[in-house]
């Protein structure tokens, strides 16, 4: 969860100050956590305290609410019933990571992606959005090689992973469908040799970059692990109640990378 988070953060100035370069200023001075961060932390206190995803996400997302969500999830959470909106848009992918690391199976793992994708985004690319990014972070943690994990993406959830981040750049624009971003993310990181680089690729391409490096720093954490340097960083980024949930969750799942 902490390679989402830090994905998210570097990301967040250059979602609205698009860059088509790898070489950035890593944390800008603008950089924040956003709504990727907020809703993978209702994620992680829903595992933590079993508590149904849904009042966690509606939770914090009304009392952290201005901190870029779409418009669509505005709408959801001022409602009353929260009724699942069919939403294919990468929300679903952003909020993921903790399922991945909380999990010892892999049935498990798209077991619970599923679950909390359905509460907002019951389409059905917004599911699978969802569980590609769940299963890619899974993978990885558990070991598996680059060309594992994109032959077993590509054949489960048919996205097209053979690609490369420099054919990818040039006409790439914002997208917030699962469909048009998740592949795209996934190829960051199967692209990039360490973590930073997998980041770096993600904003050079120019489209929604916050949730973009979320996703696919979720899976960089899983497989490099974060480094120190950009450790060190993320706790001056987020609430004391976002640390204590991050401290919580990393303590009892053991993760150590």
């Amino acid at each position: 969860m902490l390679g989402a988070i830090a994905g998210e953060i570097i990301g967040s100035y250059y979602e609205f100050h698009k860059i088509k370069t790898k070489e950035f200023e890593l944390f800008h001075p603008e950089s924040k956590f956003t709504d990727d961060t907020t809703l993978s932390m209702a994620i992680a206190k829903s595992i933590l305290d079993d508590e149904p995803y849904l009042d966690n996400v509606v939770d914090f997302g009304l009392r952290y609410f201005e901190v870029g969500y779409g418009g669509s999830f505005k709408k959801w959470l001022k409602g009353n019933k929260h009724l699942p909106y069919n939403s294919w848009g990468n929300g679903s992918a952003m909020r993921v990571s903790p399922i991945a690391w909380a999990f010892e199976s892999e049935e498990k793992v798209l077991e619970e992606a599923r679950k909390s994708a359905e509460i907002t985004h019951n389409h059905p690319e917004g599911i699978k959005g969802a569980e590609a990014t769940a299963l890619a972070i899974f993978m990885a943690r558990k070991g598996a090689t680059k060309e594992a994990i994109r032959e077993r993406i590509t054949t489960q959830f048919g996205y097209d992973l053979n690609r490369i981040v420099d054919a990818i750049r040039p006409d790439y624009k914002f997208e917030v469908s699962c469909a048009k971003s998740v592949p795209e993310s996934i190829i960051c990181f199967l692209d990039s040799d360490s973590f930073e680089d997998c980041v770096r690729n993600c904003i050079s391409l120019g489209g929604d970059a916050d949730t973009m490096g979320a996703i696919a720093g979720g899976i960089a954490e899983a497989y490099y692990g974060v480094p120190k340097e950009i450790e060190s960083k993320i706790n001056g980024y987020l609430s004391d109640e976002f640390i204590e949930i991050l401290e919580r969750f990393r303590a009892t799942y053991f993760v150590t990378k």
